[in-house]
């Protein structure tokens, strides 16, 4: 029997995001640096979030130009997307786990005549089933936290803030993160109760804990970001590699390879391209860009303090604003856009990662969610941050990320190109994956 290399068949990835906007562009990004290393990879998704892949990306014709990729739907029955993360979680879990598991289970881990069954399962660390089905079927499993490792750490380590009294009093023990002046109010809302067995707390700390049970666990941010956080995290979690930003990543393998494909980007809302227009005729650093991303609501009060403020700074915005922000179903204020035309130009949805990076723009008032955040960093744009939930009022402590804004960008740049730590971390995790396919 030949023992080379070029004889096994490629691994097969079987990758499963949570099905929110955020998640799902970080594991779309996943997907496509597979795909350049020539794995094969199966993507679990609703038929609802296909359906918005197909109508408002090029995803599904990029990948298509990788015979390897496939998309493997689930019926959705659960809330559309939009709604509460909190009605989400529950139908994921009840409708789409059960679903997955059968799927997996009829199909011989998803194997076909051209492919192998499942090499390893990559799956959302909100999943908290993931550990014990990997375990149940035989599975190496891989854990991919889209948020930034500080918010992780500071799930990870709650059971610790209760035995050390700091819930719910205030937070000065998590280790790694001494020196991050972390408060009470910058941890998640369902932290800071005053029952310290409320059950969401709970729950979540312990579907965190899972992720000790996985083989290998990935992080999209890297090492001069994150580090001191990063290497307290290696002497109690399993393999971590970071491989942020992973976007920006995305893009440096692409041009390495001198592909011509297109980059990756899973939006759940059609992009309206004409604020590069207008972009196009604003001064160089003369525009805020405001966005609070795929999830946040505002109320009407809200919205209307936000204008106020951004009209009377004569500043030049362009605000994206989705009909489904604002509380009460009244959609956007008549006077908001009619007083906006002077100085502003709204958008229901943007090409982000494009407007960050116009010259143009010259700061971001942004909700701190991961995505934008590195996203922000890579363009070197400084940051005014209104965090609304989960990550964000951490992510929004990083003053490194206000202050030193061309610099942040350089070492993210520098971080995925050859050399750079998430470029070598992703080529040690490829190599993990492919050892997983010599038996």
């Amino acid at each position: 029997m030949s023992s080379k290399t070029e004889d096994i068949p490629p691994a097969h990835v079987v990758i499963f995001p949570f099905p929110a906007q955020g998640h799902m562009n970080c594991m779309l990004n996943l997907a496509h640096l597979f795909c350049l290393t020539d794995f094969h990879v199966t993507f679990i998704v609703s038929e609802f979030t296909h359906r918005l892949l197909l109508r408002n990306t090029s995803v599904p014709s990029t990948f298509a130009a990788y015979p390897g990729f496939q998309f493997r739907t689930i019926p959705d029955d659960h809330p559309r997307f939009g709604d509460k993360i909190a009605d989400i979680v529950p139908a994921v879990t009840n409708i789409m786990v059960p679903l997955f598991k059968k799927i997996m289970a009829d199909e011989d881990l998803l194997a076909s005549p051209n492919r192998r069954p499942a090499t390893c399962f990559v799956a959302d660390g909100f999943f908290s089933f993931a550990a014990d089905f990997a375990e149940e079927i035989g599975l190496p499993l891989v854990y991919f936290r889209t948020p930034s490792a500080s918010y992780f750490w500071s799930y990870f380590h709650v059971d610790d803030l209760i035995q050390a009294q700091e819930i719910p009093i205030k937070v000065k023990g998590i280790p790694g993160m001494e020196g991050f002046l972390l408060r009470r109010r910058d941890l998640p809302a369902f932290f800071r109760t005053d029952d310290v067995n409320d059950h969401l707390l709970q729950s979540l700390a312990a579907a965190t804990r899972q992720i000790t049970r996985a083989q290998a666990v990935i992080f999209n941010t890297f090492e001069d970001l994150e580090g001191p956080i990063l290497s307290i995290m290696r002497e109690e979690l399993p393999r971590i590699y970071t491989i942020g930003p992973i976007h920006e990543h995305q893009k440096s393998r692409l041009i390495e390879k001198k592909s011509e494909a297109s980059i990756v980007a899973g939006n759940f809302w059609e992009e309206d391209r004409s604020c590069i227009d207008w972009l196009n005729s604003q001064a160089p650093r003369s525009v805020i860009y405001v966005s609070f991303g795929s999830i946040t609501v505002v109320t009407r009060e809200q919205l209307m303090e936000f204008w106020h403020g951004l009209v009377n700074s004569s500043q030049r915005f362009l605000w994206v604003m989705r009909l489904d922000s604002i509380t009460g179903g009244d959609g956007i204020p008549a006077e908001l856009m009619e007083g906006t035309k002077e100085k502003g130009y709204l958008v229901k949805w943007a090409p982000q990662e494009e407007v960050l990076n116009h010259p143009a723009v010259g700061g971001f008032l942004t909700h701190s969610g991961w995505n934008s955040t590195l996203e922000s960093i890579v363009a070197g744009v400084p940051m005014i941050c209104w965090p609304y939930f989960g990550d964000h009022t951490i992510n929004s402590r990083k003053d490194e990320f206000l202050e030193r804004a061309n610099g942040m960008a350089k070492m993210a740049k520098k971080t995925v190109d050859r050399g750079g730590s998430s470029y070598t971390n992703l080529d040690a995790l490829i190599g993990y994956i492919k050892s997983l396919t010599i038996t």
